[in-house]
């Protein structure tokens, strides 16, 4: 859910070097009133009191302008969301219809879907996945589809500086570089929260080993005199640095961290730390 914002009065400054974008004096205070309102009317629907609880907490994510409720049924997001709009009315607040979803998560993947939620005379499209904070969220709560896109935002970047990976005048520790520094991190935006399983992990691995064959090129056989594809493992003792989900594990456990020391009253710890209340189903889980 998304509320509607006006359009915004910055002043660009050129410093000779960047062009800097500063919001003016009036529009600081506008951003201090939406963020005083969007508080009142998020705290409307926590006293309703009638949300959906993990670990004693109401399931009311909010960052920013953008707010995500979870809900065990249609007719309590309904309630909620009408609370929601009403109280976002008499702040002066709307919320924007087209940028507002709605989604049934299930394990089930051939569950029924409800349509389209209507509130009075706004309609919010039922989707099967949609965008949060720069992650694609699906209807199963499968992250293929998040993994998926990452690798094709990755391609697109491998394929921006493909010439300079390439390029002979360029050495092989400033290529890494940029294929640390450029690349990498758009493959592993939010893999904090990844799970895998072998076959995600073999295609990670497939995509770092196309850059890095790019960076390193080809080697000459010391038989037949001819050249060839470097093999995996010469791969990674040229690169001398923890492969890609190496490099997601690592990150997983720094993430960890950081959630266990941030207190017990942030969300991320009482996810971290609880309990499901109910069984999962029979069937591994993916690691």
């Amino acid at each position: 859910m998304q509320w509607k914002f006006y359009e915004s009065s910055s002043e660009q400054v050129d410093d000779g070097n960047n062009c800097l974008f500063l919001p003016s004096e009036m529009e600081q205070w506008l951003i201090r009133l939406i963020a005083w309102c969007s508080q009142y009317a998020i705290r409307k629907v926590q006293d309703n009191r009638e949300c959906l609880e993990l670990n004693g907490l109401h399931q009311l994510l909010v960052y920013a302008d953008d707010v995500n409720m979870l809900e065990e049924n249609a007719q309590t997001i309904r309630e909620n969301t009408g609370i929601l709009l009403e109280a976002s009315k008499e702040i002066g607040l709307e919320v924007n219809p087209e940028k507002t979803k709605s989604m049934i998560m299930s394990r089930d993947e051939n569950i029924v879907q409800n349509g389209n939620i209507k509130i009075g005379n706004l309609s919010f499209e039922e989707v099967e996945k949609f965008k949060y904070l720069g992650a694609t969220v699906t209807n199963i709560n499968d992250n293929r589809e998040e993994i998926k896109h990452r690798m094709n935002m990755g391609n697109a970047c491998y394929y921006s500086v493909e010439k300079l990976l390439s390029y002979s005048l360029l050495s092989r520790n400033l290529k890494v570089r940029i294929y640390k520094t450029v690349i990498l991190p758009v493959v592993l935006y939010g893999c904090e929260t990844w799970t895998l399983t072998l076959r995600k992990e073999h295609r990670l691995r497939v995509f770092e080993n196309k850059v890095l064959r790019k960076i390193f090129g080809a080697k000459r056989d010391e038989v037949t005199g001819e050249w060839r594809k470097l093999h995996n493992t010469e791969l990674h003792a040229m690169y001398s640095s923890p492969d890609i989900i190496r490099n997601i594990k690592s990150r997983r456990l720094r993430w960890a961290g950081h959630v266990a020391r941030v207190g017990e009253s942030r969300n991320a710890y009482r996810v971290l730390v609880g309990r499901p209340e109910e069984k999962r189903p029979l069937g591994g889980a993916e690691l």
